[in-house]
């Protein structure tokens, strides 16, 4: 017949190993398929526990850092509270006076020391408290410690008067030594240059005073003090 074609046995050879070839290439294709997937399974399965780990390692600190900065915050507010009433508390009870000037009446000497001025402790502006007590003129300390001890004198007087200076002394008298200490002092010149004069003197500063230590001031001429005004002449001290 015209149209059959013939096959010879060494095409039909060629053609079968052909064939089996490509049967042999699927195989090792499809098991380089199977092969990649399980690699990409088990880079997977492995992945995920790690990435875990390292999302829980970056989320740990963060935490940690802010409990740490909300503990710290809420400990200062707590301090502060506390020091802020330790301190209202402190400062409340320090002890502290103010005396004010009242009229000489008789002129008070201890040993050789100037006049020592008398002063008032209830009336008016003047005060004690929490301990620091006004006795025979002096003002005694209750407790050991740093106090800022103050005074102003003024003194006034006629033109004729024969004074040509005023000194002020704030004066320690303590037990542990027998002869009065001069804490601060302070003189000023007058001038003759008006019918009357007047000259206030302050003295103040920081001393360091021991339990029972008393304070008191002198003055050189005791009947040139200004008693008319409690605000001219006054006398005080507390605790720092």
């Amino acid at each position: 017949m015209d149209g059959v074609v013939e096959i010879t046995p060494a095409e039909e050879a060629a053609l079968g190993s052909s064939q089996a070839s490509r049967m042999h290439l699927g195989k090792d294709l499809r098991r380089i398929r199977c092969a990649v997937l399980l690699c990409l399974l088990s880079v997977l399965v492995l992945a995920l526990p790690i990435a875990y780990l390292l999302v829980g390692n970056l989320r740990a600190p963060s935490s940690c850092a802010g409990q740490v900065t909300e503990e710290r915050g809420s400990r200062f507010l707590k301090q502060r509270a506390v020091t802020t009433v330790t301190d209202t508390l402190a400062s409340a009870e320090k002890p502290r006076a103010h005396l004010t000037v009242k009229k000489q009446e008789v002129t008070n000497t201890q040993g050789d020391q100037m006049p020592i001025l008398q002063w008032e402790d209830k009336r008016g502006l003047a005060f004690t408290k929490n301990n620091l007590s006004y006795s025979s003129n002096a003002l005694v300390i209750p407790v050991s410690g740093d106090y800022y001890v103050y005074a102003q004198v003024t003194f006034r007087g006629p033109i004729e008067s024969k004074t040509n200076s005023v000194t002020e002394i704030i004066t320690k008298v303590t037990d542990s030594y027998p002869e009065p200490t001069q804490l601060l002092t302070g003189t000023k010149t007058l001038s003759e240059k008006a019918n009357s004069w007047f000259q206030p003197i302050y003295l103040g500063a920081v001393v360091s005073l021991e339990v029972g230590d008393k304070l008191m001031v002198n003055v050189s001429d005791i009947k040139l003090v200004d008693y008319t005004k409690e605000h001219k002449t006054f006398f005080g001290a507390f605790l720092l």
